[in-house]
């Protein structure tokens, strides 16, 4: 399975910014999609993952103002992200595996090559 993200880029603070991930198939270890992100310096942090029914996670620093969605028919994750601020500048990584548990402690079997998102203040 490979994931290629796409999005990101610079914005200001408060700003929106919608990054998405396309899967190439679907199988049982790949079901859960979510997002990690890891900024400079710091350890890589949980953002959000999504069942393949629909159930949704989010990292503490992000609930209420992302939000992350899936087409199943095209093997695609969104997360749109609002009222950004300086501390969600980071490299955010696609990732699948077979539960969003393992997503939601940073974990995945598959892993796109990260996109980056800058927020400038």
């Amino acid at each position: 399975v490979q994931l290629q993200a796409s999005g990101g880029g610079l914005v200001q603070t408060g700003d929106s910014l919608s990054i998405s991930c396309a899967a190439s198939r679907r199988t049982s270890s790949s079901s859960a999609m979510g997002w990690l992100r890891q900024a400079p310096g710091k350890e890589r942090e949980f953002v959000a993952a999504i069942s393949l029914n629909g159930y949704t996670y989010y990292g503490d620093p992000v609930k209420g103002r992302f939000t992350i969605s899936r087409d199943s028919a095209k093997n695609t994750v969104y997360l749109q992200m609002n009222s950004l601020n300086p501390e969600d500048t980071a490299v955010y990584y696609c990732v699948a595996g077979s539960y969003t548990d393992t997503i939601v402690r940073g974990l995945g079997t598959y892993w796109g090559q990260g996109t980056q998102v800058t927020v400038s203040s």
